[in-house]
């Protein structure tokens, strides 16, 4: 007789907490409408902040490096600027264990001047054209790969300024003249900059300070910013290990983003942004369900009294945040994912990407059901006596 009493309770409290879904649609969709505008935020954050990476290092992601050796001692999130290493040092690199290719990589920000004098910002990829770190052909969508001394292969995104193939850029305070000979597939930027590869040789030059028919001293063509490695397959590089003599101190790839302009801040910025709105979320929705459990107390009570248990009604509340939340972010994340198609389109570094607007869905969709989870754990709490006694 209890237990049946107990089902009856338990179904007739799924029952009512459906109905309050419909019944009491204002307050949910309040609800529902401030998770879908935090949705909305979170969807264009994550297209700012993959924007931002790409315009920042996408040069530096799409080489086919492993690590950078910088010059020992130099901090990470100045490398590029401020690490200078030699030849000797890039040829010791190549006999470690594990490393598959070692050579010269030259990173500077010039600007320049185009044919009609329009202003063009330029970072400078300095390699040997005969090494593993020039435009693979099959990345060359216009022209020729890099082998000229004056020849650049620059990103497609260069294009956008009316450049192409067989213009010139002139190098502020040096002349130093630069031919477009390809142009690659693609956004190829770094510091939110065009890449232009350019033969070692003459960044060599063009970092001495040197324009043309200027003496460079001799040992301005054995330098650079720092070595790039490759790992061969199958290694397990230790990069500390593997550098120590060298003279120079190894980073993965990935940390040495940290050596962008403003990479750092950036991201860090949106990343805090971010987390601010899923805790302004998870805050939100638990206010709303404590509130809205305390309205049902009397209903919990009955319930209780005729024997549904206490595990059931929380997974019955928390069903109810579930909708709400899982509604509400899909409906946010697709007004997100089409107001953020517009910005595509314009000059903002924006770029929508599949896996991160998933995972901060997901994320959204959780922190909300933790928050309501802390809500409506009040509900175990319900002492039936006590409640309907209030009632009288």
């Amino acid at each position: 007789m209890t237990s049946a009493t107990g089902a009856g309770a338990e179904g007739s409290t799924m029952f009512l907490a459906w109905r309050e879904l419909v019944f009491a649609r204002a307050r949910f969709g309040l609800m529902g409408g401030v998770v879908a505008l935090v949705a909305i935020l979170v969807v264009i954050l994550s297209g700012l902040s993959s924007g931002l990476v790409n315009d920042g290092v996408s040069g530096l992601k799409k080489l086919p490096v492993t690590a950078f050796a910088f010059d020992e001692g130099t901090p990470v999130d100045s490398a590029f600027s401020r690490s200078t290493v030699e030849r000797d040092q890039a040829a010791r690199w190549a006999e470690e264990d594990g490393v598959a290719d070692a050579a010269l990589f030259g990173n500077q920000l010039v600007n320049a001047e185009g044919p009609d004098g329009e202003a063009v910002d330029l970072a400078l990829f300095g390699v040997d054209p005969d090494s593993f770190l020039a435009p693979a052909p099959d990345l060359v969508t216009q022209g020729e790969g890099l082998a000229q001394d004056d020849g650049i292969v620059v990103s497609e995104t260069v294009t956008d300024l009316g450049l192409g193939v067989g213009d010139t850029v002139t190098v502020d305070r040096l002349g130093t003249k630069l031919t477009i000979v390809g142009v690659l597939d693609g956004q190829h930027t770094y510091g939110h900059v065009d890449v232009a590869y350019v033969p070692l040789a003459t960044w060599q030059e063009i970092h001495a300070g040197a324009g043309p028919g200027d003496e460079v001293r001799p040992e301005a063509y054995d330098e650079a910013t720092a070595v790039a490695l490759a790992e061969s397959d199958g290694a397990d590089l230790d990069l500390a290990a593997a550098g120590a003599g060298t003279g120079t101190a190894a980073v993965p790839l990935e940390d040495s983003f940290e050596g962008s302009p403003g990479y750092a801040a950036e991201t860090l910025t949106l990343d805090l942004i971010q987390t601010f709105l899923y805790a302004i979320s998870a805050l939100v929705v638990g206010a709303f369900f404590t509130v809205w459990t305390i309205q049902r107390r009397h209903e919990i009570a009955v319930a209780r009294a005729m024997g549904a248990r206490s595990g059931y009604l929380v997974r019955d509340a928390l069903g109810q945040a579930a909708v709400v939340l899982v509604g509400s972010t899909a409906v946010g994340v697709a007004v997100g994912v089409g107001f953020g198609a517009l910005l595509t389109s314009t000059a903002m570094p924006f770029s929508l990407e599949p896996v991160p607007v998933a995972a901060a869905a997901a994320l959204l969709v959780v922190l909300g059901l933790l928050g309501a989870a802390a809500a409506v754990g009040r509900i175990a709490r319900v002492d039936p006596l006590t409640a309907l006694g209030g009632q009288r």
